[in-house]
């Protein structure tokens, strides 16, 4: 997520420090939940992220980074440090976090006389004073020389919220600060080293998340606001979903379930694959997953430019793609290269295509309207009743939901309606009322002839009813 424009953005306060303070654990006490990943690891936290929270009466954007290393020259580690002294650049407030039990340490020294040149509002939150007693661990670090020195507590919340308050009253008014539109929220998903962090980077025209070709850099889920022509949009750049059994750390498993959840914020999801490696059982898992979760989906096949330089293989991969997909055979497939750019002006307008998909409320006529014809050019299978066969029948059918599309249908039996003739209905549904892209849940509910026409044919829900609601979701 980034700050809104200058002039009527919300004020920024960056939670910065070296690494394994407990920055981590004192954004989360902030945030009111597990956003950022905690782990006894030095460098577990690797991109910036925030969250807004009200403090006394104010909006702020707190954001967490990863642990500043003034010592980081190249590779993965100084990525790192570029994304956490942006957050240092873009901040209007420094939240200096140190820890109290280990004393002032020379990396400590260091940041502080970094941040002094900073000209920033700043406080010094010395971080596990637990205890009454522990405060004396607080007054070691006067000698950094920062006005403003608390001790907190990130475990327990002792002392947080009056440091974060105190320093946010040193920020000067920004002028006004309107709700900032998120637009369509894109959750960016895939295994690890596919390019999804590139491909971020690559439609918010700057490096806002690490890039590495260590698989697995992105550990936390990153949200970058960018506008463009197609709208705005919240990219949410997530961490690398591998198979269960090969998450041997805490963290990679950690972040399998940021993934997971950031799936339920999202009104879209970017499924991004090698197209250079093929299609892998993994991208089949997660492409389940997103449709799982009920969650609209495109396939973007990236690095495509390496496709077209072997003969043969583009529709080798397409046969890969049609066998690995083919439980959502409807998913919009983009083929891009997020190193040269080519491909990229559809993946946003796709994006808001699938949300449009995903949020579509069809009327209650027109939905009956289709069903009644569908059904009349193609019968479901005679229901069996004992020795007898029964012809199924259909009565109503109305929508009770979006993300994803809910549809409730009553008809006669719906115990025998044949997975074939369902996942019929669910194709002619798509087709007819553009809903690529999306999961469709159908609801069968049971009702009568005699129910039905008592009722002139509307198969409104009654107690007692026989319900058949769960299956086939």
């Amino acid at each position: 997520m980034s700050p809104p424009a200058a002039g009527s953005r919300l004020p920024l306060v960056a939670i910065v420090g070296r690494p394994n303070v407990g920055k981590s654990t004192l954004f989360n006490r902030f945030a009111g939940m597990r956003r950022a990943l905690v782990q006894d690891t030095p460098g577990v936290t690797r991109d910036r992220i925030a969250e807004e929270v009200e403090v006394a009466g104010r909006r702020v954007l707190v954001v967490d980074t990863a642990g500043l290393d003034p010592e980081a020259e190249a590779g993965l580690e100084a990525a790192v440090q570029f994304q956490a002294r942006t957050a240092v650049e873009q901040a209007d407030a420094i939240l200096f976090v140190v820890d109290g039990r280990s004393g002032v340490l020379p990396p400590d020294e260091a940041l502080a006389r970094t941040l002094h040149r900073a000209a920033k509002p700043l406080l010094l939150a010395v971080n596990k004073v637990d205890l009454p007693s522990h405060e004396k661990f607080t007054a070691e670090f006067h000698r950094l020389g920062f006005e403003r020195v608390r001790g907190v507590s990130a475990e327990h919340g002792t002392g947080a919220w009056d440091a974060l308050e105190e320093l946010v009253q040193e920020i000067p008014d920004l002028g006004a600060a309107p709700e900032l539109a998120l637009g369509v929220r894109v959750a960016v998903v895939g295994r690890p080293n596919v390019g999804k962090s590139s491909l971020v980077n690559r439609l918010a025209g700057e490096e806002r998340v690490v890039v590495s070709e260590v698989p697995g850099t992105t550990r936390d889920a990153i949200d970058v606001r960018i506008e463009s022509r197609d709208g705005v949009f919240t990219l949410i750049d997530t961490a690398g979903l591998r198979r269960p059994g090969r998450r041997d750390r805490l963290v990679e498993r950690t972040s399998a379930l940021v993934t997971v959840r950031n799936l339920e914020r999202a009104d879209a999801v970017l499924l991004v694959i090698d197209a250079h490696e093929g299609f892998t059982d993994q991208d089949a898992h997660i492409a389940s997953l997103c449709r799982e979760r009920g969650r609209a989906t495109a396939v973007v096949a990236n690095k495509w430019d390496l496709v077209e330089l072997r003969e043969g293989r583009a529709a080798e991969l397409a046969g890969e793609l049609r066998h690995g997909l083919r439980f959502m055979a409807d998913a919009p497939i983009l083929r891009v290269s997020a190193r040269s750019g080519a491909g990229i002006g559809r993946v946003l307008a796709t994006a808001r295509a699938l949300r449009d998909a995903g949020e579509r409320r069809i009327a209650t006529a027109e939905l009956n309207r289709w069903l009644g014809a569908t059904v009349a050019r193609h019968e479901p299978a005679m229901a069996q009743r004992g020795q007898r066969k029964r012809p199924m029948k259909f009565f109503y059918a109305t929508q009770t939901g979006v993300r994803p599309p809910t549809f409730v249908l009553f008809c006669t039996d719906p115990s025998s309606l044949q997975p074939a003739y369902r996942r019929f209905l669910e194709n002619q549904l798509r087709g007819h009322f553009d809903l690529a892209g999306t999961p469709i849940r159908l609801r069968l509910r049971a009702r009568t002839d005699r129910v039905a026409k008592r009722r002139g044919g509307r198969a409104e829900a009654g107690p007692g009813e026989r319900d058949a609601a769960g299956e086939g979701d």
